[in-house]
Parts: structure tokens; sequence; C-alpha cells
């Protein structure tokens, strides 16, 4: 199987190149990533566990899904794409904001990604993909920002830095 391959961008977000995803982590390369936070009807966030067997972050918690767009796809059906992927759904999103971010690993990898963050709506239990996903659950905004706080290990680097540009939207949201 074909290594996936992530976009290279700017810092405008224009795409400069494909590179393999491995590689691209290896020389910490920016390029197009996207978030997706999956909310219920009482404003809670469905959270991921990462599934034991992923080669970085593995057992972590972290937002519904994310992942790279591949060539050509755009970030709705990015995101589309990999919540029906790894979490077993689909349901309509919508993009919030973009931003920039670098967050190095243990093991050598490193993220720097155009993160492009969406938003959806779903109240019934996923179907996860186990090779994806460990678990999942169900939190309260406030909460995870609380547990983040008190339990940081817990939590997949990015999703920290996400998820605090996330709830800074929501703040200054109508």
């Amino acid at each position: 199987m074909e290594e996936e391959q992530v976009i290279l961008v700017n810092d405008r977000d224009e795409a400069i190149g494909l590179m393999p995803k491995m590689e691209a982590h290896e020389k910490a390369l920016l390029h197009r990533a996207f978030s997706v936070f999956v909310l219920n009807k009482n404003n809670e966030i469905m959270l991921q566990q990462r599934a034991a067997e992923k080669y970085h972050s593995p057992l972590l918690w972290t937002n519904t899904t994310c992942s790279h767009q591949r060539d050509g796809e755009s970030n709705i059906a990015a995101g589309t794409r990999r919540l029906q992927e790894e979490m077993g759904f689909t349901t309509e999103l919508k993009e919030l904001f973009s931003f920039i971010y670098k967050a190095p690993f243990d093991n050598g990898l490193t993220e720097h990604e155009f993160d492009h963050v969406m938003i959806g709506y779903y109240n019934d239990a996923p179907q996860i993909n186990p090779e994806e996903a460990e678990s999942w659950k169900w939190m309260a905004i406030e909460d995870v920002k609380d547990d983040m706080q008190a339990n940081p290990d817990s939590y997949t680097v990015w999703f920290r830095i996400i998820f605090d540009e996330f709830y800074h939207f929501l703040e200054q949201a109508p």
C-alpha cells in the first residue's frame, strides 16, 4: 500500500507540493490538516481515545477526528471521510477557523500543521473503527478544559493546542 501523501503549504495555506506523511512529520514541514469537533444536544464533545496500535500517541484522548486532506479534496470532504472511517458516522460539518501550530512528539516526529477546525452535531453512539479508536465518550466542554489542566498527559499534544483555540473561539462566538 502506498504511503499517504500530505499537502505541503505556505503560511497562507497555498499548496506548494506533496510529500509522504511520515517524511513531512520527520522534517517538521508545514502541511494542511483538519480537526473535527462533534457536539451533541447537551453541548458535549465526542472525544476519541486513539487505538493502542497507533504509531504515536496511542491510547490518548483527542477530538472526534483529525487527519490530512488528500490532493484535490476539500476540507469538508476530508473531515466527512475521516469521520466515517474512524467513528462510523457522518454529519454535516461547518468550518469554523484555521490556524498554524507546531507540536513535537517524543518519538522525533513533529506535527506542523495549517489546521482547519470544523464542527458538527450528532446525538447517537458512533460505530468506532478499532484500528483507529480504542474508545469514545461524551464530555462537557468545561469538563474537558478542567481535566486537561489536571491530566494533560491523558490527551494528545495537538488536542491540547487545538482545544485551547476552539475554546477561545466559542468564548468569542455570538
